[in-house]
This record gives C-alpha cells, structure tokens and sequence, in this order.
C-alpha cells in the first residue's frame, strides 16, 4: 500500500484499449435503452480494458481497487450494466483476498513485480461496497447486494479502531495501528457511502462513521487556511490529532477529496468545506496551486490539476450558486484527475447543481 501514498500530477502516458467487443462469460450482450453518458464513454474508452482492469496512467499502468471502485459506481450510475460487470468479474478474480470480502489494494502487471499488495485499502473497498448496493438495488441484482454487504460488514469489522470514545476508519487492515497511536487518512470518509451501506446492512457503525468522522474533521484543522491534510496521526490517549509523521505535511492529492464527498453528503456546515473554499478563492494565490504545506504555508509552485479544479468548482457553485463548470475526461491529465472530475459530476447531479461544459 506504500505507493499508493504521495500523488504525483503525472501526465497520461498509456490509454486504456476501447470497450467494444465485451462479452463475459456465461453472459449475453446487454442492451441499452438510453444513449450511455458521453463523459462516461470517454472515460471508458481511454481507460477501462475490455478485461474490465481500470489503468492508472499516472502510475506506470497499474490497476487498484480505489480505480476498480470508482469506475464501477460511474458505471452504474451511466447505466452501463456490461462495463460493470465486467469489472466487478476482473476485481474478484484479481484482487480477492483469500480470507475475507476485502480485496487487495494494487494490481501490477509488470514482469518481475509481485502482482499484488495483500493489503487492502479501504476507500477503494468502500466504493465497491456501495457501487454493488447501488446495482443491486438497480438491476435487481442480488448477487451484487450480497456482495456489497460482504464486503461492508468486513470493512466495519477489520478496518475500523476505537479511539478515545471514537470509531476510526483504517486506511487499510495492516499498518496503520500503531503503539500510541492511529494514522488515518481523511480522504477515506466517505460520506456519501456511509448513508448507502447502512441502508445495505443495517449496521449502525456506519452512522457512528459518520458521526466520529466528522468530529475527526472539526480537529484536522492545519495551517493558515485550516485545512485537512493527507495523512493525520490521532493519539490514543492525550494528546493532539496532528500531520501524520513520515508524509509531507500538506493538503494535496488525497486531502482535495475531503471537501468532494463533504459536498457530495449535504455536509454543508462542515469547516473543512468552508475551509477549502476559501483557500481555493484566496486573492492572494497567483493560481489554484496542488498542494499547500500545512506547516510552512508554502503553496505549491505549478497549478492543480484539472481533477482538483473541477472539485473547487463544485464546492464554489454550492456555496454560491452558480452553475458548476466541469472539463470532460478528455481534458484530463491522467486517470486521477479523469475520475474526480466524475466524481465532481456526480456530486453535482445529487446536489441538484446546474452543469456547464468547462
């Protein structure tokens, strides 16, 4: 799981092969009533196989169970049944875990690499667990449901930690429970699926999720905008929730996604989304730059990538108003910043936010 930690802005090096001739085993071609969304296509198109592997271009080619979730819940939501399974079929045969409903975080194809990090990691098992309900419940589907629920009921039961009268979310079953301590990465509080999974399971731990997580957020408050940062180290015991040791101190690459499932759950009230709205408005920013440092207040020097921007663009059309302006995946510099740009879509469709061509 180590490298799935410090995102770099690489620019797109390998599309993915066109979806044109899937057919899965056992299964017939799927009709669709409706013209599929054209940014879902596009997005298919340059990064879906037909194997249903989703491919980080940013990152040497690799597949991952955060990329295998996201497509999936952008799949269901298009309606495109046949690209869904076709990834959840790829997901379970590549990425199962021998013993239990997670899946191991990372697929490498590369010769001479083991294929695969045992470890899982817990946002990409949560947007399969609510990518699956969602179809479930869509398509009547409930294969689909009950490994939905497998899967939620294992992230509750493995990846979570009390904590001084709070429920944390692990960023992953191994690694992140330490001696006197919690590392825990915000950007895996998924609001949005929390809602979704208790629905699905009836377990009430994912209400407390939401609760802690929140409450989390109110402490992750850093530097001179207040903002979350990637990866924060929570005490057990006394103490103060702060930059976890060992990652840069900023808000960057992951943290931008804190302000995304806010925006996406109706939190509008949470400071973290007040706060990434001022630091992306803030005049005296020459750009809307990638990263800030938490401790030194330095901003990066080159400009966030379109994934980002698109997310900014959600949180200043909810706080304002306006029409959300978003760039297609075409636009994009790699997968990343492709599917938050999707992300951002949908987060404006459930907000009911008007949409504009970027």
């Amino acid at each position: 799981m180590a490298g799935k930690i410090g995102r770099r802005a690489a620019l797109a090096g390998m599309a993915a092969a066109p979806l044109s001739t899937l057919v899965l085993p056992g299964h017939t071609r799927h009709l669709h009533l409706q013209p599929l969304d054209p940014a879902w296509l596009a997005f298919r198109h340059r990064y879906l196989r037909a194997e249903g592997r989703v491919v980080d271009d940013g990152r040497g080619g690799i597949s991952h169970s955060e990329g295998q979730g996201f497509a999936m819940l952008l799949a269901q939501r298009a309606g495109d049944v046949e690209a869904f399974e076709a990834m959840w079929a790829w997901t379970r045969q590549r990425l199962a875990r021998p013993s239990d409903a997670l899946m191991s975080w990372r697929f490498t194809p590369r010769p001479g690499e083991a294929p695969h990090d045992p470890n899982n990691a817990t946002d990409g098992d949560l947007f399969l667990a609510w990518s699956l309900a969602e179809a479930g419940q869509r398509w009547n589907r409930p294969d689909f449901a009950r490994a939905g629920q497998a899967i939620a009921r294992d992230i509750l039961r493995l990846a979570t930690r009390e904590a001084n009268g709070r429920l944390l979310l692990l960023p992953g079953v191994q690694g992140f429970a330490q001696r006197d301590a919690v590392v825990v990465n915000p950007s895996y509080y998924v609001f949005p699926a929390f809602a979704a999974l208790e629905r699905l399971t009836g377990e009430p731990g994912w209400a407390r999720l939401r609760r802690d997580g929140l409450d989390l957020l109110e402490q992750c408050r850093f530097g001179r905008w207040g903002l979350p940062a990637d990866w924060v180290r929570v005490p057990l015991g006394a103490g103060r929730v702060a930059p976890a040791h060992g990652f840069p101190p900023r808000f960057a690459y992951d943290a931008v996604r804190v302000p995304l499932y806010l925006a996406w759950a109706g939190e509008d009230g949470a400071p973290a989304l007040a706060a990434a709205h001022r630091f992306w408005l803030d005049p005296g920013l020459r750009l809307l730059p990638a990263w800030t440092d938490l401790r030194t207040d330095d901003v990066a020097p080159y400009p966030a990538p379109s994934g980002t921007l698109g997310i900014a663009r959600l949180v200043h059309g909810l706080r304002s108003g306006r029409a959300v302006a978003l760039r297609g995946p075409q636009a994009a510099e790699n997968y990343y910043a492709a599917a938050l740009g999707l992300l951002a879509r949908e987060a404006a469709a459930a907000r009911r936010l008007p949409l504009e061509d970027a």
